[in-house]
């Protein structure tokens, strides 16, 4: 069901992901391979999925590494470059709000890794669009565990949230985040929407979870292009990639080697020799 509000979509592709470091001084977070498919066209794909797409239905943000997101994304989106680094969430969104222009606005999490095996992705998030009004804050949400109290009433972030516009207009393009100027907000006010979102989510920013994020999405993936003389057990080996040693439950990225007598046991083998333990 589409919602009585004309919406667009943004996905937030600015941070740096200190704690994917050493890998995120090769590729912003946001173009990470994930099974072979770098996160941010996996966000496209799944706005993509609830019809919205080009650049006057869909804008991507950018500031680390921003020619990389840039050329990456071409005229897919429209492009919103912060010079002189990161605005966070609400800063990213605010700095947009000229673009948005009276719409809602579908924000994504571009490091998001969802997966539903029972829908096609955009379907299964199409519930945060479903029979929306355009004047409550809706947020995507996993339940959290028995006893733990952070998050929203019981529930965790999943990635994805619906902002109404009369929210949207008052954000500045200064520094901030959405859970101050946005959802907290509106939980106070009673106008917070939780929807549950019944597939896996990983939130992939640290090494340990965007290796559970790969394998989860495509342990066992050998690229058609890659070079694998050596054994690849439940691992994920990218395009191009040299596997003449041994891995198991590793992410072997796009171009990267593993040389004859190594061996690789969970972990994230990127160019030559950087490996990055889960």
């Amino acid at each position: 069901m589409s919602p009585s509000a004309e919406v667009c979509a943004v996905v937030l592709a600015a941070g740096e992901g200190q704690r994917l470091r050493p890998l995120t001084e090769l590729l912003p977070k946001a173009l990470c391979p994930v099974g072979n498919v770098a996160l941010l066209d996996r966000a496209l794909a799944r706005i993509g999925g609830l019809g919205l797409s080009g650049g006057s239905e869909v804008a991507v943000n950018a500031a680390y590494l921003a020619d990389r997101v840039v050329t990456h994304v071409g005229d897919r989106a429209h492009l919103s470059v912060e010079p002189d680094g990161p605005l966070g969430t609400s800063g990213g969104i605010g700095r947009l709000r000229g673009w948005i222009d009276g719409r809602g606005v579908l924000i994504g999490n571009a490091d998001a890794y969802l997966a539903d095996p029972q829908r096609e992705p955009g379907k299964d998030i199409a519930a945060l669009l479903e029979g929306w009004t355009g004047e409550t804050v809706r947020m995507l949400t996993r339940p959290l565990p028995p006893g733990n109290t952070d998050g929203f009433s019981g529930h965790r972030f999943a990635g994805f949230s619906l902002l109404p516009w009369r929210y949207v207009r008052d954000l500045s393009d200064q520094p901030s985040d959405l859970v101050r100027t946005a959802w907290r907000p509106a939980e106070a006010a009673g106008e917070l929407e939780l929807i549950i979102y019944d597939g896996a989510y990983i939130d992939t920013g640290t090494p340990a979870d965007y290796l559970r994020a790969n394998l989860h999405a495509a342990a066992g993936l050998t690229d058609l292009t890659a070079t694998l003389t050596g054994r690849a057990t439940e691992s994920v080996v990218g395009a191009r990639a040299e596997v003449r040693g041994s891995v198991t439950r590793c992410v072997i990225w796009p171009g990267a080697t593993v040389h004859e007598g190594e061996t690789l046991r969970n972990a994230i083998r990127a160019g030559k020799d950087l490996t990055v333990q889960a």
